[in-house]
């Protein structure tokens, strides 16, 4: 088995500089990390956790808390945070919360001691609760915006405006949000924006749920609103919608002929047979790279160090599921 030393004979460099590289790459020049990397990587060596941590004070892992994994947005962000976790020399445990304020601080409470730090998906703590366990271990937040926190979110806030302001031009007057869960901190930023444009227009909304974000509550729903008289749905996420979609099907509501559809991301609608759905197209990937770079930032840089925070952009993919609303009985 390759040892530290054999890494630094290949790579050129002394021991105490692959140390570094593997364990504090921030620490090291980028042609230097990119060269030990490689000599690791060609000898099989895999550095020892425990004897890292011994020699630096650091276990080398991350946590992801998210709400839970059945929902795609929040595998995809996961699996963007293992990526580039793992090619700093980092690994990252996947926690799971059920969006639950308690079990939240439990898992914090429980991890303390066994990683360098966290980052929340969808946090539902209170804010004071959040700031305090970031007194303890570095703490950025992803899908909330915490004032004294790194805070990473994207603006499908803005992207479903222009959901709105489509469906106002194709003239519709009536329509339906189905919101998430009372919980997440998006889905008010988002009806905020949603009550700003009815203020401005002729739009009427109407809110169904909140809901739990998966594929039953979307069928649930999906009657109610056909029977309220709404010509056009929008909902929190796409696994809603897939649920909304299949009830439809069921009963025989066709979109866009009987009623105009778009969801607030588009994760879980690429297999869905038929026409594109329209959708606000959120960089959950990014997301989570975003949260890793801010935590190795945190962890590598000085004291006091706070990264930037930052609301990602969206793009609005307007396909033929809006259209003009049926025309009305009578």
């Amino acid at each position: 088995m390759a040892s530290l030393d054999d890494v630094a004979r290949e790579a050129g460099v002394s021991a105490s500089t692959v140390s570094r590289a593997l364990s504090r790459p921030s620490m090291v020049s980028e042609p230097t990390l990119v060269r030990v990397r490689a000599a690791a990587e060609r000898l099989g060596f895999r550095a020892n956790p425990a004897a890292r941590a011994l020699t630096t004070g650091r276990s080398g892992f991350f946590a992801l808390l998210v709400p839970d994994l059945d929902n795609p947005f929040y595998s995809t962000t996961a699996t963007a945070a293992q990526e580039l976790a793992g090619r700093s020399g980092r690994r990252v445990i996947i926690a799971v919360t059920g969006g639950d304020a308690a079990r939240e601080a439990e898992v914090l409470g429980e991890l303390e001691s066994q990683v360098d730090g966290f980052a929340l998906q969808s946090p539902v703590g209170s804010a004071a609760d959040l700031k305090e366990a970031h007194r303890r271990k570095p703490l950025v937040v992803i899908n909330r915006r915490v004032p004294g926190l790194t805070s990473f979110t994207v603006d499908t806030p803005g992207g479903l405006g222009t959901v709105y302001d489509r469906l106002v031009e194709l003239g519709h007057r009536d329509v339906a949000y189905l919101a998430g869960p009372p919980s997440s901190w998006m889905d008010r930023r988002r009806r905020e924006e949603l009550v700003e444009h009815a203020a401005r227009s002729r739009l009427r909304v109407r809110v169904f749920g909140p809901v739990r974000p998966a594929f039953a509550e979307g069928a649930a729903a999906a009657r109610e609103i056909v029977d309220s008289g709404c010509t056009a749905m929008l909902v929190y996420n796409s696994l809603l919608l897939l649920g909304a979609m299949f009830e439809f099907g069921r009963i025989g509501v066709r979109v866009p002929e009987d009623i105009s559809v778009a969801a607030a991301d588009d994760i879980a609608l690429a297999d869905l047979p038929g026409p594109p759905i329209s959708a606000v197209l959120a960089p959950a990937d990014e997301l989570g790279r975003a949260a890793v770079s801010a935590l190795i930032e945190l962890v590598d840089g000085p004291a006091g160090t706070r990264p930037r925070g930052r609301r990602l952009p969206t793009e609005v993919r307007i396909t033929d599921s809006l259209a003009p609303p049926r025309p009305a009985l009578g």
